[in-house]
């Protein structure tokens, strides 16, 4: 392949749409919220909560007593997953709305901020497009013991994703950042399981205590 060749295609590679890199990794647990709706329709119009692990481990009906909630959180999924599966587990709950955790992994992965960024703004668009009214809240990027040396990149990431939300009435921006960083300027310890990176019980009450004013009555 000759050197003009490859540049041309690299150039293609970076205009090419972001979708997940393996999306039948997520297609097990995909068919199991298929099937758990089939035997247990979820309420519609309530609020979605959609995302990566930091959605999977919260208890929801634990923490949003009154709430119809429902939980969309699968395995170490990034932003464009959520995007790519919105039509099977998202969409046809016509959810009010839909509180989304994912970032995290993406940069953990590679991705830019910028990148980061786009995906968010297809999965708004993949929402808004059937769903205009319903509202979309953005958990930040938290900042984490194990991935610390990622923050710079987070922040990044999640200052676009708010400046976007302040131009746009039906995205909030939920900041978790400050109230998880200690003293010392390090994330609190207390927050976290023993590795480092997912919340524990002390950590959800926190993201509990901050989201739930967006949720409404």
């Amino acid at each position: 392949m000759t050197r003009r060749c490859f540049l041309f295609l690299a150039a293609l590679a970076c205009l090419a749409p972001s979708l997940p890199a393996q999306p039948q990794r997520w297609e097990k647990a995909i068919q199991t919220f298929e099937q758990q709706d089939r035997l247990h329709p979820p309420p519609k119009r309530g609020v979605v909560f959609i995302g990566s692990s930091s959605i999977r481990l919260w208890d929801l009906e634990k923490h949003f007593p009154g709430l119809p909630v429902v939980n969309r959180g699968f395995g170490g999924s990034q932003i464009a997953d959520s995007t790519y599966y919105a039509p099977r587990i998202l969409l046809p709950l016509e959810p009010r709305i839909v509180v989304l955790y994912a970032g995290d992994n993406d940069i953990a992965a590679g991705k830019s901020p910028e990148q980061v960024f786009a995906d968010f703004e297809e999965f708004a668009a993949t929402v808004h497009r059937p769903l205009p009214a319903t509202r979309i809240v953005f958990i930040a990027i938290k900042p984490s013991l194990a991935r610390w040396h990622l923050v710079k990149k987070m922040r990044r990431a999640n200052a676009l994703i708010r400046e976007a939300a302040r131009k746009n009435p039906l995205i909030d921006f939920v900041d978790i950042d400050g109230p998880m960083i200690g003293q010392d300027g390090k994330p609190r310890a207390e927050l976290f399981r023993a590795d480092g990176l997912h919340l524990n019980e002390k950590g959800y009450a926190l993201w509990t205590r901050l989201l739930r004013p967006y949720l409404g009555p």
